[in-house]
């Protein structure tokens, strides 16, 4: 095992005593609380930030609601905001390594996909985005306003920033969703106040660094790092909070937007989904099975879309287990530093403990199950050890064990065995949620007919949990309100005016 160096740079800034990011500046919280970050691969702790209180985030509020009301955002003209946009990719491409190494360390996802998702991706979405602060229309309305007699009128719509927007980010994606929640806002003329998942706060706090060096005014983009019962709370009952945007559990979205509705605050909730794949029996199965063991295993497993339900016909069933056991036991576990490890901690203890609960239910249940590599002892779960769990097939399940109804977040995946396609649709279904879902098959009637009946934001076809800037992505049920990416992406961070002028 080789495992990569990390930076002078990133090392200073794991050694540096983290403030929060407000006005521009590093500002001291009002108290000395501290949050710990820990390396999953080690479970060794490796820096600390801020535990703000509920005054510290008012303050950020009030600092960014300032901010918004002085114009020296939300009044320049479109394409200057796009300049500075553009000018923090650019930044986040010139410290891509840095980002990449942070976000490993803090969140323990594979080194490789760091930099290919997170502060590559991160790149992408800044450009595409950055590009829509040119592209906010309204329309010219033609009206048949009766009086006064001989009165004419000329009508339009512009949309306008709806005003200071708050981001409340995940663990799984911290920088990726960092920017999915604070660029469109940016791009809309918005200000923002941002926090981070308290395990995982660098990236972010390293991204709001760059917004300034880019050249984002002073109070435009803040940073509050804390706990979600204080900090978040706080954040989303604010009155002068516009828009929240969340990313999380379903139970804390529900909060969020119950919370949300007595002030009548506009809200985006991106949440959990247990997304079903369904694979027919003209299906590729070298391809299903390649493109399941991603879709599944991506991350740990620790993706809202990854795939962790899948019902193959019959006469594919057996294969596709075999397949997808021998592509699991292939895998090598180690560190995210190591570029060679293909399985990695998940990303805090709590996580651990929470995956492993679901397995040891289902064993005590008597489910199947096919495991992938047994942990090797340097890096088996318990303290001091790192967060590792061992991935896991689980055969043909009960459908009343907790981990066939209740998003595990984790790397599991249920096969389960179906004699029709509509059984299987029946069963992909049959969920509270509807983030994503996928249908394998050779038949291109199939593929045209099945995902309008699928009941998913999205529905991939032979292929799963890759998405782009250009594709809406949402989802129904208790997957969440909204829809971000695509060209229609900031219209969830305007208000729509109707102006009406007689003449």
């Amino acid at each position: 095992m080789t495992e990569t160096s990390i930076l002078p740079a990133v090392q200073a800034f794991l050694d540096r005593r983290h403030q929060l990011y407000i006005g521009g500046r590093w500002v001291e919280p009002e108290g000395d609380a501290r949050l710990n970050v820990y390396n999953p691969a080690t479970g060794a702790l490796i820096s600390t930030v801020p535990d703000a209180s509920a005054r510290d985030a008012a303050r950020a509020v009030e600092v960014a609601r300032e901010s918004f009301c002085s114009g020296v955002w939300t009044s320049l003209a479109p394409g200057m905001r796009e300049r500075v946009l553009l000018r923090l990719a650019d930044l986040v491409e010139r410290d891509a390594e840095i980002l990449a190494q942070l976000e490993t360390l803090e969140q323990g996802k594979s080194l490789v996909l760091s930099r290919i998702l997170e502060s590559g991706g991160a790149q992408s979405w800044i450009r595409y985005v950055a590009g829509l602060a040119t592209k906010i229309t309204g329309q010219s309305l033609d009206v048949s306003i009766a009086l006064p007699p001989g009165a004419r009128y000329t009508s339009f719509t512009r949309k306008e920033p709806v005003g200071v927007v708050a981001g409340i980010v995940p663990w799984n994606f911290p920088l990726l969703i960092a920017v999915w929640k604070v660029l469109p806002a940016l791009a809309a003329g918005c200000s923002v106040v941002a926090k981070p998942a308290d395990t995982t706060p660098l990236t972010l706090l390293y991204l709001a660094q760059l917004a300034t060096e880019a050249g984002v005014p002073d109070g435009v983009f803040n940073v509050v790092t804390g706990r979600g019962a204080t900090t978040g709370d706080t954040l989303v009952r604010h009155p002068d909070v516009a828009k929240v945007s969340f990313t999380g559990s379903t139970p804390v979205g529900k909060s969020i937007a119950r919370i949300c509705a007595e002030r009548l605050a506009p809200v985006s909730l991106e949440l959990g989904g247990k997304n079903p794949a369904i694979v027919l029996a003209d299906a590729d199965v070298e391809q299903v099975v390649g493109g399941l063991a991603l879709a599944g295993f991506l991350n740990q497993g620790q993706v809202c879309a990854a795939c962790s339900r899948v019902y193959v016909q019959a006469p594919l069933f057996d294969r596709v287990a075999a397949g997808l056991h021998a592509a699991l036991s292939s895998m090598r576990i180690g560190p995210g530093m190591d570029e060679t490890a293909q399985v990695n901690p998940v990303a805090s203890a709590v996580q651990q403990r929470k995956v492993a609960g679901y397995l040891e239910n289902a064993v005590a249940q008597g489910a199947e199950i096919l495991w992938g590599q047994d942990l090797p002892a340097n890096t088996g779960a318990g303290a001091g050890a790192g967060y590792y769990v061992r991935p896991a097939l689980v055969l043909n399940p009960d459908d009343r064990l907790a981990l066939t109804r209740e998003e595990v977040f984790g790397p599991v995946m249920t096969l389960t065995r179906v004699d029709s396609v509509e059984d299987a649709l029946a069963r992909a279904n049959d969920s509270a949620f509807g983030l994503a879902a996928s249908l394998w098959t050779g038949s291109l009637a199939r593929a045209m007919d099945l995902p309008p009946r699928m009941q998913a934001g999205t529905v991939w076809v032979n292929s799963h949990v890759m998405i782009d800037p250009n594709l809406p992505f949402g989802g129904m049920k208790e997957s969440g309100l909204g829809r971000d990416f695509g060209t229609a992406w900031l219209d969830a961070f305007t208000e729509l005016k109707a102006v009406c002028i007689r003449h």
